[in-house]
Order: C-alpha cells, then sequence, then structure tokens
C-alpha cells in the first residue's frame, strides 16, 4: 500500500543515488561508458527506498538513521551486484571464463574490485550523510502523514 514513507524514502535514495552516480564517474578507468548509468542507479534507489526502507519508517529517531543505513547498504549492494553482474556477462560473452560457475563467482569479485575502486572518503562521507538524512526525512514524512 502506498504511503508517504515509502514515497519519501524512495525519492530520497533516488537522489543519493544520482548524488553518487556523478561523484563516482571520475573514480572509474577511463574510457568507462557511462550509458545509463545514473538511472539504473536511480531506479535501484526507488525500489529500494519503496521496498526496504518505506515500510520500516515510523518506529522513531534512532531506528530511523538505522533504516537510512541499511536502507543504502542494500541500494549499494544491489548496484554492484548489478554492475558486476554486468561485467560478468560481458566477460563472459568473450569465453574468458571456463564454467559457468567461475563466471557466477566472479559476480562478487567483481563486485568488490568496483567497491575498493569507488569507496574514496568522498563518498564515504556522502554515503553516511545521505543515509543519515534519508532515514530521517522517512521517519519524519512517516509521522506527518499517517
Amino acid at each position: 500500500m502506498p504511503t508517504g514513507a515509502k514515497l519519501t524514502a524512495a525519492l530520497c535514495l533516488a537522489l543519493l543515488a544520482f548524488i553518487l552516480s556523478e561523484e563516482i564517474k571520475p573514480l572509474m578507468p577511463e574510457g568507462t561508458s557511462f550509458d545509463n548509468f545514473t538511472y539504473l542507479n536511480m531506479a535501484i534507489g526507488l525500489v529500494v527506498g519503496w521496498v526496504v526502507m518505506g515500510k520500516r519508517a515510523g518506529r522513531g529517531t534512532v531506528p530511523a538513521i538505522n533504516n537510512g543505513i541499511s536502507g543504502v547498504a542494500v541500494m549499494l549492494f544491489w548496484g554492484l551486484f548489478i554492475y558486476g553482474a554486468d561485467e560478468m556477462f560481458r566477460l563472459a560473452m568473450r569465453n574468458r571464463y571456463d564454467g559457468p560457475f567461475e563466471a557466477l563467482s566472479q559476480i562478487f569479485v567483481i563486485g568488490l574490485d568496483y567497491a575498493t575502486v569507488i569507496f574514496v572518503p568522498q563518498v564515504i562521507a556522502t554515503v553516511l550523510i545521505g543515509a543519515l538524512v534519508s532515514g530521517l526525512v522517512t521517519e519524519s514524512a512517516s509521522r506527518r502523514w499517517r
């Protein structure tokens, strides 16, 4: 059922995904294609905000901060997983893997490689501040629009 908290959480995480996408682009290797990078990240933020954060709103200030942190962590996990899977499929089409299990295990390795590239102090600060603000704004919306 749609609520103000779900909509607010979805919009907050979509905005945070937009900001993070623009911060991450200069960190990636030169020549990286960013076709739908920002739009896909915003879609991930919308879905995670609606599904994860929105339904857990309305429990108080400290749970709101925890809600924001967990929502952003889930958003980052799915982003790294999706881009790891995309890169794995690209490499699999070039016959870089000996079998399907090696290819599937490489999703997580590639995701961790991306994580080491993007987790610099500026991005970490944006993630933490965005998680805090998203959680508190979602909590405020939950209280305001019951």
